[in-house]
């Protein structure tokens, strides 16, 4: 399923999103495509650099950082910006500038400590030398959140050839399912030779804003009316 449009305009600008949008495809053009794999291993994050196993280029506490602006390749940044550019919109709107930069970047931290936590805790120590990168457990956050505050918004969406409008509960729904169920049968993100897909930073980092959102809406926050 390819969102296209969640038919809820934003009411201002939506300032931060267009800017983590574009400080996404700044470092993938400017920094990561021209050396490619020595940028990945640079900026990436490594979980056994958490508990000592091993010594990353950067200390996690900065590496955890420098990953969620990096991607592995077009197709990864692309689909990555594409869910945070239809519902990040929405969800800067509900939180607030300020306050939505600092709830992308600790969703960001959150999805990787979560994928850390499962590595370190059941993977192997190959495992955990593998490169982590990736804005998708920020952006995990971010579909959280619009989860709660925007439960009915349709979303338009491309399935195989159909063009159809599903509940936004229903289209989060589906795809957090997902994450649990291909996070179980893979494990981890990784393996030595050659890569995979954080799925457990997508369970954290979805619940990380469901639950913040939650908190923010039992405080009275004002979401946007919803689409019909």
């Amino acid at each position: 399923m390819i969102p296209l449009s969640d038919g809820i305009p934003a009411r201002r600008l939506p300032i931060v999103n267009l800017a983590l949008i574009a400080a996404n495809f700044a470092v993938w053009i400017f920094y990561e495509l021209p050396h490619l794999g020595s940028s990945v291993f640079h900026a990436s994050f490594y979980a056994c650099t958490v508990d000592g196993a091993c010594h990353g280029p950067e200390p996690w506490g900065l590496s955890w950082l420098t990953s969620i602006f990096m991607h592995g390749s077009w197709d990864h940044i692309l689909g990555n910006m594409l869910f945070l550019a239809i519902f990040g919109k929405n969800v800067e709107d509900a939180l607030g500038r300020l306050r939505y930069l600092a709830f992308y970047l600790a969703g960001g931290f959150v999805a990787t400590m979560t994928q850390t936590a499962v590595t370190l805790l059941a993977g192997t120590a190959a495992d955990a030398r593998v490169p982590t990168l990736g804005a998708s457990g920020a952006i995990a956050a971010v579909l959280g959140a619009y989860f709660v505050l925007y439960p009915q918004s349709r979303v338009l969406t491309l399935v195989l050839v159909f063009f159809v409008r599903i509940p936004a509960y229903v289209f989060l729904g589906i795809w957090f399912l997902f994450q649990l169920v291909e996070g179980n049968f893979g494990l981890f993100s990784a393996h030595a030779n050659g890569g995979g897909t954080a799925f457990f930073a997508h369970v954290g980092g979805f619940l990380f804003g469901v639950l913040v959102a939650r908190v923010l809406a039992g405080a009275s926050l004002r979401a946007m009316p919803e689409a019909a």
